[in-house]
């Protein structure tokens, strides 16, 4: 029996519920779907579904085969229609990773422009400052502010930003302005995530400098709502403090040891074949992403 065809009633077993409902939906009997996903198991040599007169559901092998597997008959369709549409339209969902601020501040403005270049085109953005498994959350694209050691993604670096130390003039006003990275220690430092080193570049290169504070998070937004009331400094990505540098009041320190680039870089799952909707998002912030940073 031909494996494309067994992988294909298997997942249509899975997504329907059962087999009576993968076949109305495959528009094959019941006994043509049986047969297939019992080949298939037979051919593996494990069994991926436990069936009852009342369910049908996924052994451990199973999850873990229909996890992998998925994707692939994914791109294939896609792939196939791409070759048999006479118009290429680009259409479909891309899922697209940034962290919160940034995204708020670059990514979400651009959505509009996407859109309207591709209606086809669907888009969830995952807005989080967290660092997404992208094969086990589906991602397509993600925007990652930060170095990329990843074998099994492709990188693809379309700007740079930079480090700051930002504080309120409010906050210095009352406690002094540092004028090196070891001045630090005697000041209230907002810590987001687990950085409670700060890393500076000297004359003798690069060094690292603890901090703390009364205030620590895992979101960017509350260190900046932290900066923005007085109550402390706290260190950025420049990128994201487009809109406080149009506030007089939020200033930046220590800019003479924080000279050293930062990568602004798109990334995707490493695969033979990039859908055409991932394709075209990824080169529409690749080029649009620069004009904003």
């Amino acid at each position: 029996m031909d494996q494309f065809h067994e992988l294909s009633a298997f997942i249509a077993v899975v997504e329907a519920g059962g087999f009576s409902a993968a076949a109305r939906k495959r528009g094959e009997s019941q006994s043509t779907i049986s047969k297939a996903v019992n080949s298939l198991e037979k051919r593996l040599g494990v069994v991926l579904l436990q069936r009852s007169t009342r369910s049908v559901t996924l052994t451990d092998q199973g999850q873990k085969y229909y996890e992998r597997t998925k994707p692939l008959v994914d791109e294939i369709e896609v792939a196939d229609n791409e070759l048999t549409s006479s118009t290429l339209d680009i259409s479909g969902l891309v899922r697209i990773a940034a962290p919160s601020t940034f995204g708020r501040l670059h990514v979400l403005p651009l959505l509009p422009e996407l859109l309207s270049q591709h209606p086809g085109l669907r888009v969830d953005l995952v807005l989080s400052d967290a660092m997404r498994d992208m094969v086990e959350d589906r991602i397509d694209v993600a925007i990652r502010l930060s170095a990329v050691n990843d074998p099994n993604s492709v990188v693809r670096r379309v700007a740079g930003t930079s480090l700051v130390c930002a504080g309120s003039r409010h906050y210095f006003a009352q406690h002094g302005i540092p004028r090196t990275p070891a001045e630090l220690a005697d000041h209230n430092c907002l810590v987001y995530g687990d950085m409670t080193e700060w890393s500076f570049r000297g004359p003798e290169g690069l060094f690292r400098v603890p901090v703390h504070g009364n205030l620590s998070s895992n979101s960017v937004e509350t260190i900046l709502a932290g900066v923005k009331a007085g109550v402390g400094i706290g260190m950025f990505h420049r990128a994201s403090l487009v809109e406080e540098f149009r506030d007089a009041d939020v200033i930046t320190v220590l800019d003479k040891f924080l000279n050293e680039p930062r990568d602004v870089s798109l990334i995707w799952p490493k695969r033979r074949f990039v859908p055409a909707r991932v394709r075209h998002a990824t080169d529409f912030f690749a080029t649009t992403l620069p004009l904003r940073i």
